[in-house]
C-alpha cells in the first residue's frame, strides 16, 4: 500500500480547502441574495448559521477525513465496517460526479467571456441588457463552441488533480486564492470611488430587518451549507490529506473567514458597479452574462475591469472544481488501487462526455432530460443542466450532509470524534453534551433544508419558502 500524500504545509491546506469553498456560488449568488432580503441583516444570520451549521459539518468531515486518511466511501467502511455506512460515502461521490459535469460547462462560458474582454467584445453592448442576454444565449446555443471551451476548463482540471496534492492542488491554490483576493480588493475599490457606488453599499450591508422573512432565513441556512462544499466527500477527501498536528477548528474558521471574506468582497465589487451606472441588480447566470458586461463599456477603461472580473471568476470556478474533481480521484485510487493519472484522466473523460449533454441541453441540440417524460421534468428540470443541478444541490449535499451529522452521533461516536479533533474544539476538556447539541442542530437544519426542498418539488409549495 502506497504511503498516502500529505498537504506540504498548514498554509497550503487552508488556502485549498478555502479555494474548495470559494466557487461561482459566492460571486453571483450571494451578494445578490443578501441585498434582496435584508442586506446587513441577512448577512447577521447567514453568519450565525454558518458557524453554528456549516463549521460544525465542516470539522466533521475533516475528523472523518483525517481519522481514516481515506476517501468518503473508504472513510465510512472504515469506522463502520460491515454496514450500510458506506452508502453516505457513495452519495458524496456521486454528487461530485453530478456537479462537476455541469461544472465544466460554466468554468467554460467564464473562459470564453475572458476573450470577449480581451478583444474588446463588450464595448457594442454598453447600458443594453438586451443585446448582452442575445450574446450569451447564442454563445450557449451554439454546438461546439461551448463544449471547446468546457473541455479545456476540464483539461486543465485534470492537469491539476494529476500532479498530486503538494504539487498540483496545494501549489496552485497557493498561487490562485492570493490572485482571487487581490483581484476582488482592486474591483472593489474601483467601485467604492465610482459616483453612486455607495448606494451598492447600502443594498448590500445597510441592516433591513422588514425583509428578513422566513424565507430569507431559509435562504441564508441554505447558502451557509452549500458554500462550503459539504455534503459532497471534498472536505473529506482533503481531511484525508491531514495530519495529526493541524487544529481542525481554527482551520475550519479560516476557511469559513475567506469564504465569507470573498462573498462579501464581490458583493462590494460589484453592487457598486451595478448602482453607479444605474443598473438593476440581479443575481445568477443573468448578474454574470447579461447585466456586467453591458456594465463594463460603461467605465473607463472597461475591458481592463471586465478581463479582471472573469478571470477572478474562472480561478473561482477552477478552485472549486479541482477539489470536486479531486473527491472521485482519490475514491477510485483508494478503492479500486488505480494509479493518479489513470483514475484522472478516465474520470475526466467520463465527466466531459455527460457534460457535452450538460452543454447541448442549453439550446444547442438534444437535451436528453426530455427523453424522460413531462413527469421528470417537472420534478427535476427542463434541461440536462437544469437535472444535474437540482439534483445535486437540493438533494444529494443535503442528504449527505444530514447523514454525516447523524453518522457521527449514532456510530462513530461524540466521543471518538472529539478525540480524534483533539484540543481542536475548545483548546480543553471537551463537553460532549455541547458537542452533541451542535451536530443535532446541524442534522436537523441539512434534514430540513432536504425536507423543504422535497415538499415543494412535489406539492408546488415550501414548508418555508
Amino acid at each position: 500500500m502506497q504511503n498516502r500524500e500529505q498537504w506540504g504545509s498548514k498554509l497550503g491546506f487552508i488556502l485549498a480547502a478555502s479555494g474548495s469553498a470559494v466557487g461561482i456560488g459566492n460571486i453571483w449568488k450571494f451578494p445578490y441574495i443578501a441585498g434582496e432580503n435584508g442586506g446587513g441583516a441577512f448577512t447577521l444570520i447567514y453568519l450565525l448559521c454558518i458557524l453554528i451549521v456549516g463549521l460544525t459539518i465542516e470539522v466533521v468531515e475533516f475528523a472523518i477525513g483525517r481519522n481514516t486518511q481515506l476517501s468518503p466511501v473508504g472513510a465510512f467502511k472504515k469506522i463502520a465496517p460491515n454496514s450500510n455506512w458506506k452508502w453516505v460515502g457513495f452519495i458524496g461521490v456521486l454528487s461530485s460526479f453530478v456537479i462537476l459535469s455541469y461544472y465544466g460547462v460554466v468554468g467554460g462560458w467564464i473562459l470564453k467571456y475572458i476573450f470577449i474582454s480581451i478583444s474588446g467584445g463588450f464595448e457594442s453592448l454598453s447600458n443594453d441588457p438586451d443585446k448582452a442576454n442575445k450574446l450569451f444565449d447564442t454563445f450557449i446555443g451554439s454546438t461546439w463552441s461551448p463544449i471547446v471551451f468546457m473541455a479545456v476548463f476540464n483539461v486543465l482540471c485534470v492537469y491539476v488533480i494529476i500532479n498530486g496534492v503538494k504539487d498540483g492542488i496545494e501549489n496552485w491554490s497557493k498561487i490562485m486564492m492570493p490572485i482571487i483576493i487581490v483581484l476582488l480588493l482592486v474591483l472593489a475599490i474601483r467601485g467604492l470611488t465610482l459616483p453612486g457606488g455607495t448606494q451598492g453599499l447600502k443594498f448590500l450591508f445597510l441592516p433591513r430587518f422588514e425583509d428578513l422573512t422566513a424565507s430569507a432565513i431559509v435562504l441564508a441556512l441554505g447558502h451557509s451549507f452549500f458554500t462550503l462544499s459539504l455534503g459532497m466527500g471534498n472536505m473529506i477527501t482533503y481531511g484525508s490529506y491531514l495530519g495529526k498536528e493541524q487544529n481542525l477548528l481554527r482551520s475550519a474558521l479560516w476557511v469559513i473567514a475567506l469564504d465569507t471574506a470573498v462573498a462579501l468582497l464581490a458583493g462590494v465589487a460589484i453592487f457598486t458597479s451595478v448602482f453607479a451606472t444605474g443598473a438593476d441588480p440581479a443575481g445568477g447566470p443573468g448578474l454574470v452574462f447579461n447585466i456586467l458586461p453591458s456594465i463594463f463599456p460603461q467605465l473607463a477603461y472597461g475591458s481592463v475591469w471586465g478581463t479582471i472580473f472573469f478571470v477572478l471568476l474562472f480561478m473561482a470556478a477552477l478552485t472549486s472544481a479541482i477539489s470536486i474533481l479531486e473527491v472521485v480521484t482519490a475514491s477510485l485510487i483508494d478503492e479500486k488501487g488505480w494509479s493518479r493519472n489513470r483514475a484522472t484522466i478516465l474520470f475526466g473523460i467520463i465527466v466531459t462526455i455527460v457534460g457535452v449533454f450538460c452543454s447541448l441541453s442549453m439550446g444547442g441540440g438534444i437535451n436528453i432530460a426530455e427523453f424522460f417524460g413531462d413527469t421528470f421534468q417537472h420534478y427535476l428540470g427542463t434541461t440536462f443542466f437544469d437535472v444535474m443541478d437540482n439534483l445535486s444541490a437540493k438533494y444529494l449535499m443535503p442528504l449527505g450532509g444530514t447523514l454525516t451529522a447523524i453518522f457521527v452521533i449514532v456510530k462513530w461516536g461524540v466521543p471518538s470524534f472529539i478525540a480524534e479533533c483533539g484540543t481542536s474544539i475548545l483548546d480543553k476538556k471537551q463537553d460532549k453534551t455541547i458537542v452533541t447539541i451542535f451536530l443535532v442542530i446541524a442534522a436537523g437544519v441539512s434534514g430540513f433544508i432536504l425536507l423543504n426542498e422535497l415538499i415543494e418539488t412535489i406539492t408546488g409549495s415550501a414548508i418555508i419558502g
